[in-house]
C-alpha cells in the first residue's frame, strides 16, 4: 500500500465534480455508498478546511468476491474518490485498485483488481473531461 495515489486536475468546483461523478457512476450502473465531508467536520469543530469530500462507491456483485477471498481487503473496498479544492482547482485522487493483488491474499478473483483499475481509469478520464 505504499504507492502515491492517482492524482489529477478535475474541472469545476468540488461540489460540480461531485455531481459529475455522481451521474458517471449512475450511468455505469454504480451505487454511491456514502460521502465524508472533511470540510463540514473542520467546520462543526470551529476549525477551517477547504473543501474535501470522500465519495465511497462499489458494486456488491464484483467487489464480494474479493473479499471472500480476503476479508482484510475491505480497508481498500468499496472504492473511493477525494476530491478538494486547492486555492480554487479542484483534484481528485484515489488509490490504484490494481494494488489489491500485492496487498491481499486473493485466490479466485485475482483478475478483479485490474478490471476496477481499468473502470477508475475510464472513471476519472470522463471525470476530468470537458463537456
Amino acid at each position: 500500500m505504499g504507492n502515491e495515489p492517482r492524482t489529477m486536475r478535475v474541472r469545476g468546483s468540488v461540489p460540480e465534480a461531485i455531481s459529475r461523478l455522481h451521474q458517471l457512476l449512475a450511468d455505469r450502473g454504480i451505487e454511491v455508498l456514502a460521502s465524508i465531508d472533511h470540510a463540514a467536520g473542520a467546520r462543526a469543530a470551529g476549525l477551517e478546511l477547504a473543501d474535501e469530500v470522500v465519495v465511497f462507491f462499489g458494486n456488491p456483485a464484483i467487489g464480494t468476491g474479493v473479499l471472500q477471498d480476503d476479508p482484510k481487503a475491505g480497508i481498500d473496498l468499496p472504492l473511493k474518490i477525494v476530491l478538494w479544492d486547492d486555492n480554487g482547482t479542484t483534484y481528485a485522487a484515489y488509490r490504484d485498485p490494481q494494488e489489491l493483488t500485492d496487498d491481499f491474499d486473493l485466490v479466485d478473483h485475482r483478475a478483479v483488481p485490474a478490471k476496477l483499475s481499468k473502470f477508475m481509469t475510464a472513471l476519472t478520464f470522463d471525470l476530468r473531461a470537458e463537456k
